[in-house]
């Protein structure tokens, strides 16, 4: 029930991040209501599998920067997994859309402020 949520999270702010960034970075696919709605959570999906599995080995590999730009180096990995979704569901004809290495910089931004607070509000 936990992952499903974390699921549900990930795509409310995926889609604020497709609202307030346009078309610089989209999801595509999906005529109706409902399959959009499907596509966002097979994005946020795509988006919560990496974060749990090649996230942590390139945070590992990336010790030294977090520790000489004092966590700031979060930012570039963030965009980096975001942009591998992007990489991933382009693959197919559904999926995140990003226009340039700057637009995933501030929608892993994005992504990740709201996931916080969306995350702190549903809180047990």
């Amino acid at each position: 029930m936990k992952f499903l949520l974390r699921v549900v999270i990930n795509a409310v702010a995926i889609w604020l991040a497709t609202l307030l960034l346009g078309e610089s970075l989209e999801v595509v696919g999906g005529e109706s209501t409902g399959e959009r709605v499907l596509v966002f959570l097979v994005v946020a999906l795509v988006f919560g599998i990496v974060n749990a599995v090649v996230k942590p080995i390139v945070k590992v590999l990336a010790l030294p920067l977090y520790i000489l730009t004092l966590g700031l180096f979060t930012l570039i990995v963030n965009a980096a997994m975001l942009w591998l979704v992007g990489w991933l569901s382009e693959q197919t004809e559904y999926g995140l859309r990003i226009e340039n290495f700057w637009t995933a910089i501030v929608g892993g931004l994005i992504i990740s402020v709201v996931s916080f607070v969306l995350s702190l509000a549903v809180r047990d």
